[in-house]
Order: C-alpha cells, then structure tokens, then sequence
C-alpha cells in the first residue's frame, strides 16, 4: 500500500494552508406521495471526507515527486493518508491534480484527495 507522507515522497509532503474539507453522507432517501421522505445512510462507512489541497512554493524536484506520486496511481488505486484532523492514516484517491508554475522552480500543485473504504 502506498502512503502519501514526507517519508515515501522525500520531500515536504504536507499541504499548505488554507486546506479545505467536506463531507457527504450517503443517504436513500425514499419520497412519498403526501410529500413526505425518509432518509436512510447507505452502509457502515457513511461520510466520506473529501480534501480540497494546495501545495504551495514547490520546488521543480518537489512538484516532480508529487506528481510522479499521483500519477503513478492514476486515479484508481487508493493510497493512505493522515489528514490534519486525525493521527491515522485512512485511505483516499486522488483523480485529478493541477501544477501552476508561478515563477523558475517555484510552483503551485493543487489536488483533491476523496476518501474511500476499502479493505487493506
């Protein structure tokens, strides 16, 4: 399983601030005819977190790894992750990313990281 830490990447791995999060409850919701509805959560796990990143003032060989990182699970395969709220790893995936080179060696990578329940 990969991690996306400072140690796997060897580089500075945490993301710049301000990070955003939101949540989404997995909800059925049945509607009747009277205007009523009820609402059911879909299984065990039911808020997924989703991260809003940005890794400011890169380096060329930083954003590099990053990417490379990303890329090598190209959106399918999930990796573990600690988000600034907690001191455990929990598994995301990442399906798309953006680099803005803001000026020589200097760049801007923006990601969003969704959370997923899956087996290890």
């Amino acid at each position: 399983m990969a991690i996306f830490d400072g140690t796997t990447l060897q580089c500075v791995a945490e993301p710049s601030y301000a990070a955003s999060v939101s949540e989404t409850p997995d909800l059925r919701v049945t509607s009747f005819g009277d205007g009523y509805h009820q609402r059911n959560t879909m299984g065990m796990n039911t808020r997924r977190k989703n991260w809003s990143l940005t890794f400011s003032n890169r380096t060329n060989a930083d954003r590099d790894k990053i990417v490379g990182f990303l890329q090598a699970r190209n959106g399918k395969e999930s990796f573990d992750w600690i988000d600034p709220t907690t001191t455990n790893y929990k598994k995301y995936i990442c399906e798309s990313w953006s680099v803005d080179m803001t000026s020589f060696n200097n760049n801007t990578i923006s990601m969003e990281f969704k959370q997923v329940f899956e087996s290890s």
